[in-house]
């Protein structure tokens, strides 16, 4: 009786609404890691982002904090390390090459993650999602086409960041069970923190300014995609299925190009925008058409029960 009560005011409509301010959220990270790539070295933004998300966190935590245990810890920082993994990628890739493209390769996640299921679990892969991952590559040979350096090295990091992001995906969903999820998160971003920390000091970091450009482009990023994001996608996403998730997740890229050609005046060439439409299409097409059996198979079951 109590999940009800707690479920009722999440209707679909708020539900979806909230999950597509996540996208526009996650798609402006984009834009602002580039703008803070100015005057911050990417790893350095890495590291100063996770440390002022995990300090905002722990803020958030605070009453929290003596409910943490060992168990939380590791999960946390197991998590954390692909986590860690998936953004070094990221901010590599998107400072290689434009936020446009980074946004449409970083959306492969979601062929991945079904290839990574099937690789260690066997679980089935449908002939949709095979048909999308031969797309992906149709639309990858368009884009070394295209561009002034082809598919150049950013594009490559961009491409393994997808990888990362799935390995994330699956390992929350594999190890964190009823744990809290606000401490979960806060040990999530200290151990990017740290790990960022570390990676800064490998790099042998040059100097750097915190100019109010880089401090918004910061704050942005360590408030909006970083904190506000994670509480709103675990508020939110278990109130829907995940193929309508999943369809949802796709406008993440489409804000990132958007703010590429708004914000930064970045242009695509023809041969970019043929790649980029055929990724989308790689990644839109499975999810709809998993997303329309999902709603014909609900419809049926409640026209069964109904007769």
């Amino acid at each position: 009786m109590s999940h009800t009560k707690q479920a009722a005011p999440r209707t679909p409509a708020k539900v979806t609404f909230w999950l597509i301010v996540i996208t526009l959220l996650w798609g402006g990270s984009f834009v602002f890691n580039k703008i803070g790539f100015r005057q911050i070295p990417p790893v350095t933004f890495l590291f100063l982002r996770f440390t002022l998300a995990t300090v905002i966190m722990g803020v958030v935590c605070l009453r929290r904090l003596p409910q943490i245990t060992l168990q939380i810890i590791k999960r946390g920082g197991i998590v954390g390390l692909a986590l860690c993994a998936a953004n070094f990628s990221f901010v590599l890739g998107v400072n290689g090459t434009s936020v446009s493209r980074a946004g449409f390769l970083n959306n492969l996640f979601v062929l991945v993650v079904p290839l990574l299921c099937y690789l260690f679990w066997r679980s089935r892969v449908d002939r949709w999602t095979l048909a999308g991952i031969v797309l992906a590559f149709l639309g990858l040979a368009l884009l070394a086409r295209g561009g002034a350096d082809g598919f150049n090295r950013g594009d490559l990091l961009s491409t393994v960041c997808a990888l990362f992001i799935s390995l994330h995906i699956i390992a929350v969903s594999r190890l964190l069970g009823e744990e809290d999820v606000y401490l979960v998160t806060l040990v999530q971003f200290a151990t990017v923190a740290l790990l960022g920390g570390l990676l800064t000091l490998c790099f042998g970091q040059q100097s750097f300014q915190l100019g109010p450009t880089s401090v918004g482009a910061l704050l942005y990023c360590a408030i909006f995609p970083t904190v506000i994001c994670f509480t709103l996608q675990n508020t939110y996403q278990r109130y829907t299925t995940p193929s309508k998730a999943g369809l949802i997740y796709t406008l993440d890229p489409i804000w990132s190009m958007l703010g590429g050609f708004i914000l930064l005046g970045e242009r695509l060439g023809a041969l970019e925008w043929a790649g980029c439409l055929l990724i989308f299409s790689a990644v839109a097409l499975p999810m709809s058409l998993r997303y329309y059996r999902e709603r014909t198979s609900a419809i049926s079951s409640r026209s069964t029960t109904t007769g």
